[in-house]
């Protein structure tokens, strides 16, 4: 009788354990989005079983050879079915009129004007609590209704003191969102205080990306505004200006030129103090975003002022990077030690240390036409597409799951973790200026997803658990970013519904005595006291610019933004160098110019009046309602 016992309680345990493996790893029944389109998610499954002989067995599932990926070409795209024929993005926009149709494929003028007027009051309230309880302080903390400058006890607190340098950041970072909103009078008024009281010879040891996106580039942005001959604001024109704002930002910039010296690569320390430059005790890694991430505003500023030195270094920053990508795989880690040209980091993917890498790869060729830009930005893509994307071919039909966008071992393209940050969000947008307009919708959709289940994007998002890793959400812009140069693409009224969707979210859960507060937590939506000046430069311009009408809005198809929002123009005078004898070992450019803007090249009747695609809203709906 013993053994009988024994036997079954074998079985018992086996019976328990088969359990827990179908629990954990979700190797039943997928739970799906429910697209109408057969876009179903199996977000759970990770290939772990194998067939009688050995075989792996097959699926499109995003985690598709998670552990056994011996074949470097079985983690690319799936292959949609011969007799599927691919479809243009458009279909995407062309089911028949149900409830979602009507719901979705309109959005009245009067909505518009209510949108805008949100869009507006939610940045003055900002705004204008900032300038009566914070300035000139670097930012609001909205729940206390007081100012927050850098820690100053603590200096390893990093995350106040590389973004805070005790000059004023919120003021200077939310120029050029002045004049987006037609605030002319405002905006000179607050020329004048950066020019009276922002001085940068401060004993503040800041990160050198933060210092260049947030307060370079905007004053960089907002001098050529001030001087435009085109004024596309209106005649904004400041009575005794006398480029003040440029000579901020060549000081600043001649600030942090230290963090480019004494490395054996050429990629510059990760922090500068303003005052003594890169400080003793100064670590030898960064991220690849930090030192990658420079070339856009130190390269204006070069052609602006006539000196090559700042776009020189940005630019051998760039390529020192590149240079070292895998030779398997083109991808490039996440950190790198600046020294030896090791890879500290080896994760590979589109979100935090990696982001704005690639913008600036195709943002500087849209501005300066500098064709080896556009090179390394196209083999970076096609790196992205065979390496890091899952899912199927075609994100609206064939087998399997829809596209996703992973984090894998740049050196075997194998997935190193099953999370997403919210920092990769702003991909699709930078797939529509490339062009690449199916893809960035069906992205898109994944983001919004996510977005209509908890309203808000998690720090992170873990896609085979279905929950987020990280909880907190600091009012990023990352997916109303997208969210708006989608519209320019399409001009499908869906994303002015996704745009109020993410409006109303944050009147919602994030506004506070004196401003909006980053979400501590997406789901119980507690807060923490802190409104980081990416909310007034990038938030709440994205949310406006959809719902802005000139007669002449053309006229942004001529300007893109910067990683942190801010406007720049395409003008011929970045094109040209007044130092090209002091790059003899560069090609003369014979490519043509670089396309302005992906929206202009779309036919007019593609981008106005598309009918909304009901089956993107089925698959919101149904991730709301696991929630």
């Amino acid at each position: 009788m013993q053994w009988r016992s024994i036997v079954v309680g074998l079985l018992v345990l086996r019976v328990l354990l088969n359990c827990a493996v179908w629990l954990v790893f979700g190797l039943g029944p997928s739970w799906g989005f429910d697209f109408p389109i057969k876009f179903t998610f199996n977000l759970h499954k990770i290939e772990l079983l194998k067939d009688g002989d050995g075989a792996t067995v097959k699926s499109n599932a995003w985690a598709q050879h998670m552990y056994d990926n011996r074949n470097p070409q079985a983690n690319t795209c799936s292959k949609i079915s011969g007799n599927s024929p691919k479809k243009s993005y458009l279909s995407f926009f062309q089911e028949g009129r149900d409830e979602y149709d009507r719901k979705y494929s309109s959005f009245p003028d009067a909505l518009k004007v209510k949108m805008r007027g949100m869009a507006r009051d939610m940045f003055y309230f900002g705004y204008d609590n900032y300038m009566k309880f914070a300035f000139p302080e670097d930012e609001l903390n909205p729940i206390a209704c007081e100012g927050r400058g850098p820690d100053v006890l603590n200096p390893s607190n990093i995350n106040i003191n590389d973004v805070l340098g005790n000059y004023s950041l919120t003021l200077i970072d939310a120029l050029d969102t002045l004049l987006v909103l037609g605030n002319v009078t405002e905006f000179h008024r607050a020329v004048k205080l950066v020019i009276d009281t922002v001085s940068f010879d401060k004993d503040s040891t800041v990160q050198v990306f933060e210092a260049n996106i947030r307060i370079l580039g905007s004053l960089i942005s907002a001098h050529i505004l001030l001087t435009d001959p085109r004024h596309p604001f209106g005649d904004i024109a400041l009575k005794d200006y006398d480029n003040e704002l440029l000579h901020l930002a060549h000081d600043l910039a001649v600030r942090l030129l230290p963090a480019f010296e004494n490395t054996s690569t050429g990629i510059p320390y990760p922090r500068v103090n303003l005052k003594k430059g890169v400080p003793p005790d100064s670590i030898n890694e960064t991220c690849t975003a930090g030192a990658g991430s420079l070339l856009v505003e130190f390269g204006i500023l070069s052609r602006l002022i006539g000196d090559s030195t700042f776009e020189w270094v940005a630019r051998r920053a760039v390529k020192a990077l590149w240079n070292l990508r895998s030779n398997e795989t083109g991808l490039l880690g996440n950190v790198v030690n600046i020294q030896t040209g090791q890879w500290v980091g080896r994760q590979s993917g589109l979100g935090a240390g990696m982001d704005s890498f690639y913008e600036y790869l195709l943002k500087s060729y849209i501005l300066f036409g500098e064709k080896e830009d556009y090179r390394m930005f196209s083999a970076a893509y096609e790196s992205i597409q065979s390496h890091l994307r899952r899912g199927r071919e075609a994100c609206n039909e064939g087998e399997g799951d829809p596209p996703l966008y992973v984090n894998v071992n740049m050196f075997n393209g194998q997935i190193m973790n099953t999370w997403i940050d919210s920092l990769q969000a702003f991909f699709p947008g930078l797939q529509v200026l490339n062009g690449d307009v199916e893809n960035a919708i069906c992205l898109h959709a994944f983001y919004y997803a996510i977005w209509k289940r908890f309203g808000a994007l998690p720090e992170r998002y873990n896609w085979q658990l279905q929950a987020p890793d990280v909880l907190f959400y600091p009012l990023r812009p990352e997916l109303v970013e997208s969210t708006y140069l989608l519209y320019q693409a399409t001009k499908n009224p869906f994303y002015l519904h996704v745009g109020m969707d993410i409006l109303e979210s944050l009147e919602k859960d994030t506004k506070v005595r004196c401003g909006y507060a980053t979400l501590h937590h997406v789901v119980d939506k507690s807060k923490e006291d802190r409104m980081e000046s990416f909310f007034l430069s990038e938030t709440c311009k994205y949310l406006y610019l959809p719902y802005f009408y000139l007669k002449n809005d053309k006229h942004f198809y001529k300007y893109i933004f910067t990683t942190e929002g801010h406007v720049v123009p395409i003008d011929q005078r970045f094109r040209e160098k007044s130092w090209e004898d002091q790059f003899p070992c560069e090609e003369p450019n014979n490519e043509p110019p670089a396309n302005i803007s992906n929206c202009e090249r779309i036919p007019e009747e593609r981008r106005y009046g598309l009918p909304l695609k009901s089956i993107y809203m089925r698959q919101i709906d149904h991730m709301v309602g696991l929630s």
